[in-house]
């Protein structure tokens, strides 16, 4: 596709033309795919993101300015894109191996156990608690502050989530 050609498409889309999202997309995937693999390098997750950017290049189709390379504007949104993504995901390791050292480093639990284990064996104040902390970094006495609650309650509930969580573990790998 030349350059006229991405223009136009790009105005169109920036309009709400999903057909000229779709010609666009036919015509410049391979390219974005492979600009993408080399921050992904595994198939499932380019694959993933490249439908993510076209969506990300719909979103963002009115911030294009006409005439400029349309080519080099969405490599830079799939750019912007991967390095967010990594972040997140990398965030997200971060916090699981926290919590995993906190719960005693069974590091054989998958992510996705973790996140459930946060989710539905702790209530809100639970959760928000053990994320402070092992997340954040923050100390009992800083959570206790930022919560208003006393250091004795925040210490408590802080040992208590890590047996509901060491606990619901235990049941779901049954």
């Amino acid at each position: 596709m030349d350059k006229k050609k991405m223009d136009a498409c790009l105005r169109l889309i920036a309009d709400g033309d999903n057909d000229a999202l779709a010609s666009l997309y036919c015509n410049t995937k391979n390219g974005i795919y492979a600009f993408l693999y080399s921050y992904y390098r595994n198939k499932w997750d380019t694959e993933n993101a490249t439908q993510s950017v076209y969506l990300k290049i719909k979103q963002y189709a009115h911030t294009y300015k006409n005439g400029t390379d349309a080519r080099a504007w969405m490599f830079q949104v799939a750019r912007n894109f991967a390095l967010n993504d990594l972040k997140r995901i990398n965030r997200e390791r971060s916090m699981e191996d926290s919590v995993l050292e906190h719960l005693g480093g069974k590091t054989e639990i998958p992510t996705l156990e973790v996140f459930d284990a946060l989710n539905n064996a702790l209530d809100s104040v639970e959760r928000e608690i053990v994320i402070l902390h092992v997340l954040w970094g923050y100390k009992h006495r800083e959570i206790a502050n930022l919560l208003s609650m006393p250091l004795g309650t925040v210490t408590s509930k802080y040992k208590t989530s890590l047996k509901k969580m060491k606990e619901y573990l235990k049941e779901d790998r049954k």
